[in-house]
């Protein structure tokens, strides 16, 4: 029971655009998941290689917590793998204590800093999958975040082609995807019941698509082409800034200011976009640095940013704020509407960096649309994911065989 709970909660924490990394507690700050050094990417690692699964984040005290990690594989659907024992999927031990910290330093926020690496010498990974990595305040027992990763052993063969000559429209506002599978030498007898796929945009988890049929069927693998469930809207180009030094503004920044207690930090106002415009971003991905780009995990303050954004009012639901760092509840990224001056707003309390961002209109059933006021254009830049999972006859789990991801730009 206490497994599934926390699987709703995961779920509900990620009901904006991205999933995976969840944080319970209010005085944790700054979830990352990072393989090796690819901040720009969705956190999978290939089975059996020198890859390395990097966790950081901060607790907003000086005060020595006791945290541990437990790792829980899960399903293609993520949910619990109920018919595997852990010894099927882990070496060495489950339930570690996270003795990697440090204090931060001269900052006007005290934090520690805490980290963990993924194998390490107590615990490796040997079956590829999707996971689940809990981090659980030991003085509680109760979690405090959680972290989606995936391990992949490629096994199948993958091709991914994209096009803005889509079934829809031709060069407007739509990109469509292209997808070739072959089996290599795993068996399929049935590929409507042994192999999942799913797809995603820049790794959000609200436009999705999962288990597309294929278009064609064959001895030796599928094709998905000229599927219509393969279109995604372009969007528009993240939004972007960077704090390196609260001392004065750098890139996006329009102005910094102490308030006596701290430092307040204004972007640019964003306004409204109506046609395109190349900008190069990060499609929602952040890095923690600052102006000395040193020890940035321990020496990088918290600030206060305050967001505006000129558009009209929506009929009904919410504008929120969307990135890979937007890991705590939705609601601490809604933005509030101010009709005399017809703007949205919203302060955030975040960690010195850089960031990218979208902002997004929730309607009241909680799905999420592309703002209408940010624009919808074919030519914008957009990373997708395609993960392929494999269930053989007589297996009891599936297993991730296929990742590739495509930059269309």
């Amino acid at each position: 029971m206490k497994k599934l709970l926390l699987a709703i909660a995961c779920l509900m924490l990620s009901v904006g655009a991205w999933a995976g990394h969840s944080i319970y507690d209010p005085q944790i700050k700054s979830l990352q998941a990072v393989v090796n050094s690819d901040w720009l990417s969705p956190a999978v690692m290939l089975l059996g290689s020198d890859d390395i699964l990097h966790v950081d984040f901060d607790e907003f005290s000086h005060t020595y917590h006791r945290y541990t990690y437990r790792i829980e594989r899960c399903e293609a659907d993520w949910t619990t793998a109920e018919e595997v024992f852990e010894s099927d999927w882990l070496e060495g031990f489950n339930n570690l204590s996270i003795d990697d910290y440090e204090l931060s330093l001269n900052t006007t926020v005290p934090y520690t800093h805490y980290q963990l690496r993924i194998p390490n010498t107590q615990c490796q990974l040997k079956m590829s999958g999707n996971y689940r990595l809990h981090i659980v305040d030991e003085d509680g027992f109760t979690d405090v975040a959680c972290v989606e990763f995936m391990v992949v052993e490629q096994r199948m063969g993958l091709t991914l082609e994209m096009t803005t000559n889509t079934d829809t429209d031709v060069n407007q506002s739509h990109q469509q995807l292209s997808v070739s599978l072959g089996y290599g030498q795993l068996s399929v007898t049935h590929p409507q019941e042994q192999i999942r796929m799913m797809v995603r945009q820049n790794d959000r988890s609200d436009n999705c698509r999962e288990n597309v049929k294929p278009t064609y069927i064959n001895a030796n693998g599928l094709e998905w082409i000229h599927c219509r469930e393969l279109i995604f809207e372009g969007g528009n180009e993240y939004r972007k800034y960077e704090i390196l030094d609260p001392s004065h503004p750098t890139m996006g920044i329009d102005y910094i200011r102490w308030d006596g207690t701290h430092y307040q930090v204004y972007p640019f106002m964003s306004e409204p976009r109506h046609h395109y415009i190349y900008d190069e971003d990060a499609n929602g991905a952040f890095y923690i640095r600052n102006s000395d780009n040193h020890e940035n995990n321990t020496t990088s303050d918290y600030v206060w940013v305050n967001y505006q954004l000129k558009a009209p009012a929506l009929p009904e639901g919410h504008v929120i704020i969307s990135g890979m760092w937007t890991t705590e509840s939705p609601e601490s990224y809604q933005m509030e509407y101010d009709a005399e001056k017809g703007l949205y707003t919203a302060s955030i309390l975040q960690k010195q960096g850089y960031y990218s961002y979208q902002y997004l209109w929730q309607t009241p059933d909680g799905r999420t649309h592309n703002l209408p006021s940010e624009g919808n254009f074919y030519q914008t830049e957009n990373r997708y994911q395609v993960y392929v999972y494999y269930r053989g006859t007589g297996e009891r789990t599936w297993r991730l065989v296929g990742y590739r991801q495509l930059i269309f730009s």
